[in-house]
């Protein structure tokens, strides 16, 4: 075995002395609509919902050994890691400072303090992470204290690698394929050096979210890059810049088997694996699984585990995620109509509805005494073919509309 094995094995030795192994469960419902044999390690189930209580665990408690007299910690989160450090800060009986963006969802801010306790404190700074994370760092220098990273940190990475020492332990033997979710890095960083000698047979894919591949960005350019734009909405995985060390174990990884997850389909598996299993994922966690459906005959007659990393949902998103799952199904669709200013012409419309289709929004956004006015519409139906029935029939009648479901600007500002 190598330094490495070995080295995992131990966090791991140490780990149950936090809390057990989470759960590795065979999904019937997955294994049945993948033609495969679908298994879901659930980190959504540690005690603070997410993997990050493995890999703060580990660095805290390698900081202590390191110096014994530590007793400050530090850390820049708006989720998850936050969680973690705060639960870890009252387990080792040191006092934590966890900075946190202004615009953190008070859900967060207070499961954090629970799980910390008198251990922590929650400083809100900044409205945006970056300036979060510098006030953090300026905080540590000034205090001497411990700075914990999210990810890019060898000991947070030993401390993800836990999650497949699991995986091999309760499987009894090396999956065929393992997919798991990529942010920073840290759990895949992990979980691939680890399978690197424990089990090389295993194939590997990573899932990150479309508006934040910056692992795909790395990998094009063959070093590190940070992304001009990232889509927030997977904000455990969101990244901008994978980390440098995470980076320097995931290098070699085959830019083919990193696939990228739509926003708006992770909210259609959210909603599914909700209603049809009773799983809470948050958008992170949920990245996994996401993918299973684009793989195909990769899939077929496997075993695969796929990490469901998270499941800290704030369900204050419900209806968000509720409406863009809607819209990747094609069965909410919005769009501008010029309706004509004469009696009967709102009757005219509705007649031309099908049996299947809900008006979900009617709002005039510019009504005249003449000619025209503009309507938003929000049409929600059973079956995405009816859209292309309605759209004939409104051609057949001659009405004006135009199709906002995918025009970005123009959703994110009238809708």
């Amino acid at each position: 075995m190598s330094d490495f094995v070995d080295t995992a094995l131990a966090v791991t030795a140490r780990l149950r002395g936090l809390f057990p192994a989470t759960p590795l469960q065979r999904n019937d419902y997955l294994s049945a609509k993948h033609d495969a044999d679908i298994w879901l390690k659930r980190e959504d189930l540690s005690p603070v919902r997410s993997y990050k209580i493995r890999g703060a665990f580990n660095a805290m408690g390698k900081a202590l050994e390191a110096d014994p007299d530590a007793r400050l910690f530090v850390c820049a989160s708006a989720g998850n890691h936050a969680q973690g450090v705060a639960f870890n800060c009252r387990h080792f009986g040191v006092k934590g400072v966890i900075f946190m963006p202004v615009t953190t969802p008070q859900q967060k801010i207070d499961k954090t303090r629970t799980f910390g306790g008198d251990a922590v404190e929650i400083r809100l700074i900044g409205d945006y992470f970056d300036d979060t994370l510098r006030t953090a760092q300026a905080f540590c220098a000034e205090r001497g204290a411990h700075f914990l990273s999210p990810f890019d940190d060898p000991h947070v990475i030993e401390g993800q690698s836990s999650v497949a020492v699991e995986i091999l332990e309760e499987l009894g033997t090396a999956p065929d394929m393992l997919v798991v979710p990529v942010g920073g890095g840290g759990l895949s960083a992990g979980v691939t050096r680890y399978l690197a000698d424990a089990a090389p047979a295993t194939e590997i894919r990573y899932v990150e979210p479309l508006g934040g591949a910056s692992l795909s960005a790395a990998l094009a350019r063959g070093s590190l890059v940070s992304l001009d734009r990232v889509d927030s909405f997977v904000d455990g995985a969101a990244v901008a810049r994978i980390g440098e060390r995470t980076f320097d174990i995931l290098r070699h990884v085959d830019p083919a088997r990193v696939l990228a997850a739509p926003e708006d389909r992770i909210c259609a598996t959210i909603i599914e694996m909700l209603n049809v299993e009773g799983i809470v994922l948050e958008p992170a966690g949920a990245l996994s699984l996401d993918v299973l459906g684009e793989m195909g005959a990769d899939l077929r007659g496997k075993s695969v585990v796929c990490v469901t990393s998270g499941g800290n949902f704030d369900f204050e998103r419900l209806p968000e995620v509720k409406e863009r799952a809607l819209r990747f199904g094609g069965v909410k669709k919005y769009f501008i109509l010029r309706m004509p200013q004469r009696p009967g012409a709102l009757r005219d419309f509705l007649a031309l509805l099908g049996p299947g289709d809900d008006i979900a929004r009617f709002e005039y956004l510019k009504k005249s005494a003449r000619n025209f006015g503009s309507v938003l519409i929000g049409i929600e139906t059973d079956d995405p073919a009816n859209f292309t029935t309605l759209f004939e029939r409104l051609d057949a009648a001659d009405f004006v509309y135009r199709d906002i479901t995918d025009d970005r600007t123009l959703s994110e500002f009238l809708v």
